[in-house]
């Protein structure tokens, strides 16, 4: 079954020439066997030394483009030497996530401890034999957040816990975190599937991460520690005891060959492979002189038990209250964009509270470009008291003008675009402080799963920022509803669930 699904990857592939695949591929190999690699093999010594020329400094990149956030990724997996850490909240099988898959494996057998935390929900069981291979490495851990869902869990079970700890059951583990030697990390919007990477075919995410070298990853890795010691991370072996335990050696050293296998086809079927490793050097090395050195800066995550003690479905978390806190200082402007808009009362209340004169402006999805119908449904309610309040809002196209500039790779003419779905979660205050993380403008964001981000009190890089988020705001990108309602840009299927289900009293949980 995985040698039958490798082998429709590759002809894809192909198909679609995807250089930075064969980045991160070749890279993964390249650990392994003599050859090219990325930057340099020395990652802690490169790593120090760029620490040592800005003591008590963090060096700071927005990864705004897919395609260098995948090389910052490739750089962080193919070269760490101790440690490589992920928390991620979707963990998809597709093209990125095999290729990061045999990338993590020829870590551990290269000598890094490797240590994957994914939420439960959205795993596929297809695939549990995979994880169960990989985890049976010496130095490949995978646990899994909170499972009453999907693994080791019957569909009978799934039901009861539905039915009796209903507050459990949406404890989510949204954080997107990569941490490499304890030194690199980043954070972000991005998970590993492909349309977090422009690599889908029907529709990729308009999304953006945070790279950070230096002292500050220290709050990171203790935040990654945490999650990972929290008695909610569940060994995968344990989990599947009967299943782990019908895997045979000769069946995990099958799967091993698979995952190399899958690797080194895609080099031999594409030429440009050694090409795209000497242009991603030269982007790496450019991407590393481009790092704004700074000590104000911090980290910010929920608990992995965020109101597992309370009832019903509010409580608010850390998160939360470190973005209130921020808003709450804002003096002259304030910039966001959200995937999804839906306040809670207290957030309308927090907006009235500002100084006279504050400006506020959000960018989010339209129906057309939306990954979350149900969601948007939400926004749809609030839309007008919005905007009736003074914040100005867009609605991200579909198909925007700014896709041909974030997204690099070309598009074969004759097959229509993808949609771009807007998912970055940003916040600019004042022209200084920004914030780059997971939270979504939503209750489910505030008060239901676990959300973390990094924020930074610099004025280049907030404006810059700022810029980027009013380029998006555009006409050429965005609708202005109060001029345009962007609604019937879309199918009449899409306008009747989204009608339907504003109907519907699930506020608590989108």
């Amino acid at each position: 079954m995985c040698r039958l699904r490798f082998h429709r990857l590759i002809r894809s592939w192909v198909l679609a020439g995807t250089g930075s695949l064969c980045l991160l591929a070749v890279a993964g190999s390249a650990a392994a066997d003599p050859g090219p690699a990325l930057i340099d093999q020395r990652f802690p010594r490169l790593l120090q030394r760029l620490t040592i020329q800005h003591p008590g400094d963090s060096g700071v990149y927005i990864l705004d483009k897919g395609e260098e956030a995948l090389l910052a990724r490739a750089w962080m997996v193919t070269q760490a030497e101790r440690s490589f850490d992920i928390l991620t909240f979707i963990w998809s099988f597709d093209t990125i996530g095999l290729i990061a898959t045999d990338a993590m494996l020829k870590a551990a057998e290269r000598g890094v401890l490797v240590r994957v935390l994914v939420d439960d929900i959205h795993l596929d069981s297809e695939y549990f034999d995979l994880l169960l291979a990989l985890d049976a490495h010496p130095l490949l851990e995978i646990r899994v957040f909170n499972p009453v869902v999907r693994v080791g869990v019957s569909k009978l079970r799934m039901v009861a816990n539905l039915l009796t700890d209903f507050r459990r059951f949406n404890l989510r583990l949204h954080n997107k975190t990569i941490i490499a030697d304890g030194m690199a990390g980043i954070c972000g919007g991005r998970n590993v599937a492909d349309e977090y990477f422009d690599y889908n075919q029907e529709y990729n995410f308009r999304d953006r991460d945070i790279l950070v070298i230096g002292p500050m990853v220290e709050q990171m890795q203790a935040n990654f520690d945490r999650f990972w010691t929290s008695e909610l991370a569940q060994m995968i072996g344990e989990l599947l005891p009967q299943r782990r335990a019908a895997l045979t050696d000769d069946d995990i050293r099958k799967i091993y060959r698979d995952l190399d296998h899958c690797a080194r086809r895609l080099i031999d079927s594409l030429p440009l492979v050694q090409r795209a490793l000497a242009e991603g050097e030269e982007r790496l090395h450019e991407l590393l002189e481009e790092l704004v050195w700074t000590s104000d800066l911090w980290f910010v995550s929920d608990s992995p038990e965020k109101n597992l003690e309370k009832s019903g479905l509010g409580g608010g978390g850390e998160m939360a209250d470190a973005l209130r806190q921020a808003i709450a200082s804002a003096r002259r402007k304030i910039t966001i964009q959200s995937p999804y808009l839906i306040l809670p009362e207290d957030g309308f209340g927090l907006f009235a509270k500002l100084e006279e004169g504050v400006a506020v402006q959000i960018s989010t999805n339209s129906l057309a470009s939306t990954d979350n119908v149900a969601t948007f449904s939400g926004y749809m309610k609030m839309r007008q008291r919005l905007l009736a309040a003074g914040i100005e809002i867009r609605e991200f196209k579909p198909n925007p003008a700014i896709e041909s500039e974030l997204i690099e790779q070309y598009h074969d003419p004759d097959r229509p675009h993808p949609i771009f779905v807007m998912h970055a979660k940003t916040l600019v205050i004042d022209g200084e402080l920004l914030y780059v993380g997971t939270f979504n403008l939503d209750p489910r964001s505030a008060n239901l799963s676990t959300e973390e981000g990094v924020f930074v009190r610099n004025r280049l890089l907030a404006r810059q920022l700022e810029e980027q988020i009013e380029l998006e705001m555009q006409e050429e990108n965005s609708w202005d509803p109060r001029l345009t309602n962007p609604n019937p840009q879309t199918s009449w299927w899409r306008r009747l669930q989204a009608g339907f289900l504003r109907l519907l009293p699930i506020r608590p949980l989108l």
